[in-house]
């Protein structure tokens, strides 16, 4: 008698409701093998394309997004929980970023040429060098892809996904927006994939590099397994961003920056603001306009358009975010507003604010992702920067000051991050690199930066006659 095989899928859930979504069917190892070789075929004519046809290639993709740009953010909302409005903003981003990329990245990939000691002459160029491998999340899942993919297929390479389980359906979507923009068949494919068939992909002699957006302990994985492969990886992981609040600093803009900066994403944002260090002399007047700020959030449906505040993207992280404000609470933290798991349908969670928070809680040591807050009293401008460089982490952070020219001092000579924000909260920004230092990864993307992480930068040296 025959015994049926079973068949893996993959389900996606809606976290405002806890429904299922919809069933995806692993990809067998077969289909994976047959889709980068398929992808190594693709390369090896893409790579002779001029950056100028590159380019235009890049520009309609930017535009397809828009086009698709309703049904990508209802798709978003749908699977992780954002904002719709604010998945809205994420596919304007993802389209600033094509644009920026093919108005740019045909200069940035130029030949550069150097006088020889031996007075030769010298060319350095920046070669293509094959498949780029993308392990992303799923709190931003578009621009995350949009972020590693759009600056390699600028550089010559071809590209792989492994999305994040529960946002398939929007990787399966980008893999059609990018084929309808006119992108040869087989640059960007996205796979449907468990961690073992990630991990055979990463030893596949056709892939030539590996970007990683996740946690510290899924860069140390893939950084380790990379590392024993000889291939090149760009790691951008988790972070407490520091927000430090000055006694000169205006509180009223500080608050609203604060708390956008907080519950943005549903705070579910690798350089979302999370530890709030304010001085002495004005930590009162923060802390009653932060948290009377915080409480006052309305928490809803995603798709609505006066909702400030989604849902957690899955009922795990729901449930971790909670462990570690009552193990915040445990050692000493107060809960000022929040802190309590609501009832009914969905996984979420109130904005909470701690206070009286210290090394040794999570609140003070971890990444809070979701709307979560710490809020730390620092004696003074010294002692807050020390407070906010007190962190394994190290991707961005924030200084509110009215003396702005102090603000870029601290931040040139002292901020131990890959990114700091004055006056405002953090953002990506397509001519700007972004990346952090410390636990939090290294490598860069936009800016200019992220075209020249897998290339091969070719010495060129030509005797002189």
């Amino acid at each position: 008698m025959s015994t049926m095989t079973e068949v893996k899928t993959i389900t996606t859930v809606n976290p405002a409701t806890g429904e299922d979504i919809e069933h995806y069917e692993y990809m067998s190892d077969e289909t994976v093998a047959q889709i980068i070789e398929q992808s190594h075929q693709a390369f090896l004519k893409w790579r002779h394309k001029s950056t100028t046809e590159r380019a235009e290639t890049i520009k309609a993709i930017g535009k397809k997004l828009q086009e698709y740009k309703t049904e990508l953010a209802e798709l978003m909302t749908t699977e992780m929980g954002k904002l719709v409005k604010q998945s809205k903003q994420e596919i304007d981003l993802c389209s600033a970023i094509c644009d920026y990329t093919a108005n740019h990245g045909p200069e940035q990939l130029q030949p550069e040429e150097r006088e020889l000691s031996n007075g030769g002459r010298g060319i350095i160029t920046f070669a293509p060098i094959g498949i780029v491998y993308g392990i992303q999340p799923w709190n931003y899942p578009s621009y995350q892809v949009v972020r590693y993919a759009i600056a390699n297929l600028m550089a010559g390479n071809s590209v792989l996904l492994k999305h994040a389980a529960n946002v398939t359906g929007t990787g399966k979507l980008l893999e059609n927006v990018f084929k309808e923009a006119g992108l040869p068949e087989n640059l960007f494919r996205t796979l449907i994939i468990d961690h073992d068939q990630s991990d055979i992909i990463i030893k596949n002699k056709l892939i030539r590099g590996i970007t990683l957006t996740g946690s510290p302990k899924a860069g140390e994985v893939i950084g380790e397994k990379a590392g024993k492969q000889l291939k090149k990886t760009v790691l951008e992981l988790g972070s407490n961003d520091a927000y430090i609040v000055l006694e000169d600093a205006d509180i009223e803009v500080a608050v609203e920056k604060c708390v956008k900066g907080r519950i943005y994403n549903n705070g579910e944002t690798c350089i979302a603001a999370k530890r709030f260090i304010v001085v002495d002399s004005v930590y009162n007047k923060f802390k009653e306009g932060f948290v009377n700020a915080m409480q006052n959030l309305k928490t809803g449906d995603p798709m609505s358009s006066d909702v400030d505040l989604g849902p957690m993207a899955r009922e795990d992280l729901r449930e971790k975010i909670h462990d570690q404000v009552q193990e915040s609470v445990d050692k000493g933290a107060k809960i000022l507003c929040g802190g309590k798991l609501p009832k009914g349908k969905g996984f979420f969670y109130p904005a909470t604010v701690l206070g009286s928070v210290s090394p040794g809680q999570p609140a003070y040591d971890d990444e809070l992702f979701g709307p979560v807050a710490s809020l730390i009293k620092a004696k003074d401008e010294e002692d807050a920067m020390r407070i906010a460089n007190d962190s394994r982490f190290g991707l961005g952070g924030g200084i509110f000051t009215k003396d702005t020219e102090k603000a870029v001092d601290l931040a040139q000579r002292y901020f131990d991050t890959g990114m700091v924000f004055i006056n405002s909260f953090g953002l990506a920004e397509p001519n700007m690199p972004f990346g952090g230092v410390k636990n939090s990864g290294y490598g860069r993307e936009h800016g200019g930066f992220g075209v020249k992480e897998f290339v091969n930068a070719k010495a060129i040296m030509i005797a002189k006659d």
